[in-house]
């Protein structure tokens, strides 16, 4: 038995749930991918997946078993890596996380000319607003917006900034009126981006004045076009990125306010990050996507 090849269609298995589509995935007969996870419990001498006509599923030392071998497969994968991708061309399989919208907005329409600038390398882009586990979802770099990360297990570098606007729609301003200044926003409703906890405040700054409004409203959510869509819709007044709502502003279907303010949620700044792990500091790869990533930035 091979070793190496059991544990990749065993990890597959349970990753795909099922032995056909790891096949599929693979480009192997079914049979080849159920006779090698066989051939693996026969020589543990364990179960590691129950069958059933409707299910596959793992048994407790399958569980432990699967995470060990995501381990190792992960860990000759970064084994090959640091030999193959420290060349002069970035080849090889990327796996970059971004949040949804920056992913579609700003990295989708221009991803294709990057693949075509390096014919040899593989992107895989997975969108989340989660904040991924770069370990555990085996992700490569993830860009970050806001505050920048302080850890001594990743490398965080910011490649520019944005701005937040904060926009209303001309039907919902007819209703309620313009604020003029940041405390006339206690009295509308205000809908936030929820990042996990309970940050209320907005924080307004321009030139030595700072003023700290704790805004009020029905509406949260942590996808941002979603609030978007939302104020466009005339439900209230949002705090969104210039990126995701200047073309809204540009015709007409959202107006801007308060415009000589700087203004963010309160500890949180609007810097653009790339994040990897420090194993990867000499990837190709990974600087390759940094500069594809820094030229977008800078025109966007």
């Amino acid at each position: 038995m091979d070793k190496f090849l059991a544990l990749s269609m065993f990890v597959e298995t349970v990753r795909c749930g099922g032995y056909s589509a790891a096949a599929r995935k693979l480009g192997v007969a079914t049979s080849s991918v159920a006779r090698q996870v066989a051939a693996l419990e026969a020589e543990l001498g364990t179960t590691l997946i129950t069958r059933s006509t409707r299910q596959n599923r793992l048994t407790d030392l399958g569980q432990a078993y699967f995470d060990n071998a995501v381990g190792i497969l992960d860990a000759l994968a970064a084994a090959d890596g640091m030999v193959t991708d420290r060349g002069s061309e970035a080849k090889g399989k990327l796996r970059v996380s971004v949040p949804v919208e920056f992913g579609r907005r700003l990295i989708s329409p221009h991803l294709g000319r990057f693949l075509a600038s390096h014919p040899e390398l593989e992107v895989s882009l997975n969108l989340s607003d989660e904040r991924v586990d770069l370990y555990k979802d085996r992700i490569d770099l993830t860009v970050r917006l806001g505050s920048t990360v302080s850890s001594e297990d990743v490398i965080c570098t910011t490649i520019g900034h944005f701005q937040r606007w904060l926009v209303a729609s001309p039907a919902y301003l007819q209703r309620h009126g313009a604020p003029t200044q940041p405390s006339e926003l206690t009295r509308h409703s205000c809908m936030r981006f929820d990042y996990g906890g309970p940050m209320r405040d907005w924080l307004f700054e321009v030139a030595d004045e700072t003023v700290p409004v704790a805004v009020q409203g029905r509406m949260q959510s942590n996808n941002a076009d979603i609030l978007r869509q939302a104020a466009v819709a005339g439900q209230g007044v949002a705090l969104l990125a210039d990126w995701l709502v200047a073309e809204d502003v540009q015709q007409g279907r959202l107006t801007r306010l308060l415009p000589e303010y700087e203004v963010n949620p309160v500890s949180v700044n609007a810097s653009i990050n790339i994040v990897y792990l420090p194993i990867n500091r000499a990837s190709t790869r990974i600087r390759a996507f940094a500069h594809f990533m820094k030229e977008l930035v800078s025109v966007a």
